[in-house]
């Protein structure tokens, strides 16, 4: 009998859950990082909110779990790739929380407008300020969404029913889906310019961090109200402060914070700023969805090895893994590279199979170049929740099998459909192992994509490649590999450069001051 450990107070339905399905569970709240250690080994699941942290440690300790589940989204608490490099699933709740979460930010935006924290403290005081507090109206206001998936969506549809008006930045969201949302699809500067209220909804990633940055706050509207209920670090919390304090920010409201607990902050006391402690999950309705919904997870996969919801585990059956691991390594990367690669919106995405790769399950190919492709804005997605958020995003994605066997007796073709037009990049599989690009926007090169790597566009003239090893040289970044791919001679050619640490800013500019280059960008592989 499978034994599960929760310990984080959770709903009482997720331990009859357990129970029900012949899992021994102990529920044991509280405990010190010392006291989880002693008695992890003896679990095969731990069920989790956030206040348990599963670090290195604890998973060193935990040497017959198989399964982590966190009942809520934000799984900050876990090591994942320790819990990875253990055979441990990570599971999470993504959806049991939506409908609070999107709630307290329309309920945050209420209280901004209308002062509300303040009114209240000021009239139980004992005061009747009644002509201090003057507050502006919601309908006809503008509100900017950052963030369009899941959350924002709903949060969306109450905006519209407050007779509000609706624009949302996200780099997944298509126009149709716009469309289907009611709300007008902006770049970020353009929702900046027109938003009244701003309000966050995106995971926190290297690309996301301060998003809000002292930059952006300054080309927000006059008078801005911004809302903060997703995670702390999309604001820059300092620019923020100035911003409340000019005046040129007329209020914000924060439910999360770059350092929690928040027990001090500059923020505390500004007036315009309210505040609440990571209650975006806090309603009796989501605890006992997210309970119920971790506990089923988790008994699937310690009953039948079914897997639901996982961060670092694709769903397959144990005769296909073997078979499509290798695949799925491939596909991942070439979903990551146009990923990173793209530069426009992306409506539409065909993920094509040929050969070998067209005798195989299809689902766990696409399944894997989403996961790689929308990795790049958020590190929680994985190959079992990317095709929803694709769905959930309007993205249109196809699958295509030819039976044919072209140059390469097994071929993966992704092709992307962008504002400019479609960008294609394809790979096979060396020895049926071995991952390797062999196509790149209509280009042949062949590389392996790993690790830090340098891409660069540059007109095929000689000297160049001498010029570029230069400033890298003199930037002290070194080249482990170099590939070389070009439409025709003296025309356009590409590089894919393997390089032995990340090439920052400052030197990704000096190699674009470089003669002869259109386009350098740094990517990351896995």
């Amino acid at each position: 009998m499978p034994k599960v450990l929760i310990s984080d107070k959770m709903d009482p339905k997720a331990a009859e859950i357990f129970r029900a399905r012949g899992i021994e569970v102990d529920e044991m709240t509280g405990m010190s990082k010392d006291e989880l250690i002693a008695i992890v080994g003896g679990y095969d699941g731990l069920a989790i909110r956030s206040a348990t942290k599963v670090t290195k440690e604890v998973i060193a300790a935990a040497v017959k779990l198989k399964v982590i589940g966190r009942a809520g989204i934000g799984v900050d608490n876990v090591d994942i790739p320790a819990a990875s490099a253990a055979g441990i699933v990570v599971m999470n709740t993504p959806f049991g929380n939506s409908i609070t979460t999107a709630e307290h930010a329309i309920a945050l935006m209420f209280a901004l407008a209308r002062q509300l924290p303040e009114a209240d403290a000021s009239t139980q005081a004992g005061k009747w300020e009644k002509n201090r507090f003057m507050g502006v109206e919601l309908t006809s206001k503008t509100l900017g969404l950052i963030g369009a998936g899941n959350i924002g969506s709903i949060v969306a549809e109450r905006a519209l029913g407050l007779r509000m008006k609706v624009v949302a930045y996200d780099p997944f969201l298509t126009p149709e889906r716009a469309i289907e949302l009611g709300v007008e699809k902006a770049t970020l500067d353009e929702l900046l310019a027109k938003a009244d209220f701003i309000t966050l909804h995106t995971p926190l990633t290297d690309q996301t961090r301060n998003i809000l940055s002292a930059e952006n706050l300054a080309k927000a509207k006059k008078g801005v109200r911004i809302i903060n209920c997703a995670r702390g670090g999309l604001i820059d919390e300092a620019a923020l402060k100035a911003g409340l304090d000019s005046g040129h920010i007329a209020g914000a409201a924060l439910d999360v914070f770059v350092e929690e607990p928040a027990t001090a902050s500059p923020l505390f006391g500004t007036p315009g700023f309210v505040s609440t402690p990571h209650l975006g999950a806090s309603t009796s309705e989501a605890q006992v969805n997210v309970a119920i919904q971790v506990a089923e997870q988790m008994a699937d996969y310690l009953m039948s090895g079914g897997v639901t919801n996982a961060l670092n585990m694709p769903s397959l059956s144990a005769e296909e893994a073997p078979k499509l691991k290798p695949y799925m390594g491939l596909a991942e990367r070439l979903g990551s590279l146009v990923g990173q690669l793209s530069r426009d919106a992306l409506s539409g995405i065909a993920i094509e199979v040929e050969g070998a790769a067209a005798q195989l399950n299809p689902k766990p190919i696409t399944g894997a170049v989403l996961a790689g492709l929308m990795r790049v804005h958020s590190d929680t997605v994985n190959m079992v929740n990317a095709p929803f958020l694709a769905r959930e995003r309007g993205l249109d994605v196809r699958e295509v099998r030819h039976d044919r066997e072209g140059d390469y007796h097994t071929l993966v073709r992704v092709t992307v459909k962008t504002e400019s037009g479609d960008r294609s990049v394809a790979g096979t599989l060396f020895g049926n192992q071995a991952p390797r690009l062999v196509e790149l926007f209509g280009i042949k090169v062949e590389a392996d994509l790993k690790g830090d790597m340098l891409y660069i566009v540059n007109d095929d003239t000689p000297g160049f490649i001498g010029r570029l090893g230069t400033t890298l040289g003199e930037a002290g970044v070194n080249i482990g590999t170099f590939h070389l791919g070009r439409r025709d001679a003296g025309g356009e050619a590409v590089l894919l450069l393997s390089v032995d640490s990340p090439v920052e800013t400052p030197v990704l500019e000096k190699i674009r001051a470089v003669p002869g280059v259109r386009r350098a960008t740094a990517l990351k592989f896995g």
